[in-house]
């Protein structure tokens, strides 16, 4: 069995789960050791981000990084699950709200934000996800969770009335149908996404995004076929830093360093690398003036 590490930039299609996708690639690559860094509902599309082989233990620096979204607001009707997926609940008359008016309602919900998360989601409450409570018509409180929402730009479609193309630059943990719904209710009435496409994740973008039927590692690989980004590439949104041989095996051995050992500024986590440009560990803050390795990659 070929072993491979690195990520795997998947632009997921409507109808998949997450797992379903981590299912076809645990295939494709000839490895079970995959992980992904953050969910995708079935029915959004977009950049879904998949560590391969070592490269699933730097899934956990992916996951925090900011997302990108693209979709539509529909006004007047609320559903279950906040989306198209889900049965309407309730129908309100809102022919007579405006394009500004939607405009500055959404603006109510740029910044730092409390945001209740929907039942469909996969946030756990007393050791059970909430999306499986909801399947049993199950309902429980939920604490409000303190998001960033970034940028929110909201404008009418050309046909039909009532729905809003809404674009959203947000921290990691955003629900976008929750503030569908919510600007909906600060309208008046109500509301639900549909067509929710997720077009960056950190720097990591739909342009390179590829289906996950077009990778292939055999000796089939079709000439053209995407490649796997390298660990090293997979944490380019964060800073690196490049250590000596001598370093580099005290790096590699989890030691807890000086921070002026490997030259690290800012805050970090540090993506440390040896004198071959190779992913030598992964350092973040220890205490003052101290760094240790919160990932080391085996060689």
């Amino acid at each position: 069995m070929t072993t491979v590490d690195g990520l795997a930039v998947i632009d997921k299609e409507a109808g998949w789960t997450s797992h379903d996708v981590v299912a076809k690639a645990r295939g494709i690559f000839g490895t079970r050791k995959i992980g992904h860094s953050g969910t995708l509902d079935p029915d959004a599309t977009g950049v879904l981000l998949l560590g391969v082989g070592r490269a699933t233990r730097l899934l956990r620096f992916l996951t925090p990084l900011p997302k990108q979204y693209v979709g539509e607001l529909v006004l007047g009707a609320e559903t279950t699950t906040l989306d198209a997926s889900g049965e309407v609940t309730a129908l309100h008359d809102m022919a007579e709200v405006t394009p500004h008016q939607v405009a500055e309602a959404a603006s109510r919900f740029v910044g730092d934000i409390m945001q209740v998360p929907p039942m469909v989601s996969a946030i756990k409450v007393g050791g059970r996800r909430l999306h499986e409570l909801a399947r049993e018509g199950i309902e429980v409180e939920r604490e409000a969770r303190p998001v960033t929402v970034h940028e929110l730009a909201v404008a009418p479609v050309d046909a039909p009335a009532g729905v809003y193309r809404i674009e959203v630059n947000c921290s990691s943990g955003t629900y976008v149908r929750s503030l569908a719904a919510d600007i909906g209710s600060a309208l008046g009435g109500g509301g639900h996404l549909r067509a929710l496409r997720r077009l960056a994740v950190g720097s990591f973008a739909i342009e390179e995004a590829h289906p996950v039927g077009s990778f292939a590692i055999d000796e089939a690989h079709p000439v053209g076929a995407p490649e796997l980004l390298s660990m090293v590439e997979a944490l380019r949104d964060y800073p690196s830093v490049t250590v000596d041989v001598d370093l580099g095996r005290r790096v590699a051995n989890g030691q807890v360093l000086r921070s002026e050992e490997i030259a690290a500024e800012g805050d970090g986590p540090w993506a440390v690398l040896g004198a071959q440009g190779q992913l030598l560990a992964v350092y973040e803050t220890h205490r003052s003036g101290m760094v240790k390795p919160a990932v080391v990659i085996p060689a």
